[in-house]
């Protein structure tokens, strides 16, 4: 099958065997790849109801037909799985270059199901497959961990590894792989701690069949000069997804202080220029990509290295928790990432946790000691060891804001900054209607990839609630996340405004099939639809009670910045969800109707 690997691996934990099964042709027909792997699989094979961190969920590693190919940004794949973090759907996107190998290694997918007896490393290089014994790895940090398999087997090798908020099975928990990707949202790490696997590693030497290699090669060319050429090649590899930090700051979407405003009075000191001069050493990019936008930073204040930040740890480790020293929001980065912690989930409940603070609802008895005001440089430090531990504070704080608002009351829930479970990426949306919208109907949760349409607010009118807004915010919905089913970065398009048609070609060479981006699209619709009929199948009462945002902001407007004052009218948001419900074909509760899912050939699913 041209551009498949051809197989999908099935690693049994419980009693340690290896299957190899043929990647279904009707499953890259219909699904593609990637995410959609992903629902599929999740939906046929955990049982409804499944405990996230039991042995029946499972992981579902999926690349797609341009993962690992000559095309600008093929080093994504999908990690899928039962959300511990949620109860819903999780999927995390991954860089770098696991994915590359694992196709070389002649996989499309690898299904990780049961629970190890004992912490071990699953081991796979081209056909020869183990699992090994790791107890001696277990308790270690994530970057001790990959940097020891590398200088044993050599740098080709490709290290996925979980740190001890992975083992502790931190809800927020992220797969760390080459010192900086990660699999990050959604707990997929504590997935793979409580199954006891450590690591993966990887390395294959194998080749991926392709169509029409002259016509691959001419598309394939085709991309990497209109990258090389890009007007705004130079700006996005000097900065990365750190340029954005300036700009939030000044329309007032820079979460500060628990979101509680969008502008940030330190900004200045955490900009993408002011990162580049002081601390960045060098570029770093994932496989085939010729617009490193990763960043490789030197801290000497604390004499330590991290790729990163970038820009969603810089607003969520340093503006939301009042911290405008970027040596200090770095070093931050690195014990997140060290410890293997989803960096945008650990700094928005530290925000909680400090607001709770300076309102007096936590004293230092709660916090054991730590004088926890926003700006603390050495508290959110200590917070974060605490976090991955799930010591003191840090035990409440490890199961999310939704979790820990709930178990504190006293009014902390309406400044619990997440939707469905998940702590909002970083954006503040005050007065944002389509980026509001995006994150209240997102399918995993707050997070920004999959539709991030804060740039249409300002172009149309930041607080217009009108179908066209509506129906931006569904296209984006049904178009972005393609990257993700196809195995690539969608950066290339977002930030140097590649033309999307330039990959249609490529994607024929090499898969033999013509696909228009109309039938993409269509397929990113039976994706959405999919997702949202899984939360609806494992969370009794799902609806549109659940798309509702954080009351901070329909309730409690800024005091300072550019969005003074404002704030987005209750009856605003349910108006944006009763003409989202409308366009997709949903009852006015928010699920999938009957004509919905017939019309998308999605019954057979769940046949």
């Amino acid at each position: 099958m041209n551009g498949y690997a051809g197989r999908i691996l099935r690693v049994n934990l419980t009693n340690g065997t290896f299957t190899k099964e043929p990647t279904p042709a009707a499953l890259a027909r219909d699904f593609i790849g990637g995410r959609g792997f992903g629902i599929y699989l999740l939906l046929k094979e955990v049982p409804q109801g499944a405990d996230p961190l039991g042995p029946e969920n499972k992981i579902f590693i999926s690349s797609g037909p341009i993962s690992g190919m000559l095309i600008p940004g093929g080093g994504k794949c999908d990690w899928t799985t039962k959300a511990p973090l949620t109860g819903g759907y999780a999927s995390a996107s991954m860089g770098g270059h696991f994915t590359a190998e694992m196709r070389y290694a002649g996989l499309d997918s690898i299904i990780l199901e049961g629970v190890s007896p004992k912490p071990v490393t699953l081991f796979i290089d081209d056909d020869k497959i183990e699992l090994r014994d790791a107890s001696d790895l277990w308790g270690k940090n994530t970057f001790m961990v990959e940097k020891q398999f590398k200088d044993k087997l050599g740098e080709e090798y490709q290290i996925a590894v979980i740190g001890p908020g992975g083992e502790n099975m931190v809800p927020y928990a992220c797969v760390n792989h080459d010192y900086g990707r990660q699999a990050g949202r959604g707990g997929v790490g504590a997935v793979m701690g409580s199954k006891k696997l450590k690591a993966i590693v990887l390395h294959g030497t194998k080749s991926i069949p392709v169509a029409d290699p002259a016509a691959y090669r001419k598309a394939g060319m085709a991309l990497y000069k209109a990258c090389k050429e890009a007007d705004g090649l130079k700006q996005w590899t000097s900065y990365g997804t750190t340029q954005v930090v300036s700009w939030c700051d000044e329309v007032g979407a820079l979460p500060t202080r628990n979101f509680s405003a969008g502008s940030f009075e330190g900004a200045s000191t955490l900009s993408g220029p002011y990162m580049r001069e002081h601390i960045v050493i060098t570029d770093k990019g994932c496989f085939g990509c010729p617009c490193p936008c990763g960043k490789y930073s030197r801290m000497k204040k604390y004499n330590s290295n991290v790729e990163g930040p970038e820009y969603e740890t810089i607003g969520l480790c340093g503006s939301n928790l009042g911290i405008a020293d970027i040596e200090s929001v770095a070093q931050a980065n690195l014990l997140c990432d060290d410890l293997g912690i989803d960096t945008i989930s650990a700094g928005n409940a530290i925000g909680w946790a400090m607001e709770c603070y300076e309102k007096g609802i936590f004293t230092k008895k709660d916090t054991d000691g730590l004088d926890l005001k926003f700006g603390n440089v050495e508290a959110v430090f200590t917070m974060i060891e605490k976090i991955a531990r799930r010591e003191g504070l840090g035990a409440l704080l490890s199961e999310g804001v939704k979790r820990a608002s709930k178990k504190v009351g006293q009014g902390t829930e309406k400044f619990a900054i997440h939707v469905k479970g998940m702590e909002q990426s970083g954006y503040a949306t005050h007065n944002a209607t389509a980026m509001l919208l995006s994150y209240m109907t997102c399918d995993v949760g707050a997070h920004h990839n999959r539709a991030w349409a804060i740039t249409y607010d300002l172009q149309v009118g930041r607080e217009l609630v009108v179908p066209e807004k509506v129906a931006r915010v569904i296209w984006l919905q049904n178009f972005r996340p393609m990257f993700d089913v196809l195995g690539g970065c969608r950066l290339q398009w977002v930030e140097l405004n590649i033309d999307r048609d330039l990959y249609v070609p490529a994607l024929e060479a090499i898969t033999g099939i013509h696909r228009s981006w109309e039938d993409l699209e269509m397929v990113g619709a039976r994706i959405w639809n999919l997702t949202r009929l899984y939360w609806a199948r494992e969370n009794e009462g799902f609806g549109r009670s659940w798309d509702l945002p954080p009351a901070r902001f329909y309730e409690d407007a800024p005091k300072s910045g550019p969005t003074k004052g404002q704030i987005t009218k209750f009856e605003d948001v349910n108006k944006l969800l009763d003409i989202y419900y409308e366009q997709r074909g949903w009852t006015s509760n928010g699920l999938p109707t009957p004509a919905t899912i017939e019309s998308l050939g999605l019954k057979a699913v769940f046949a």
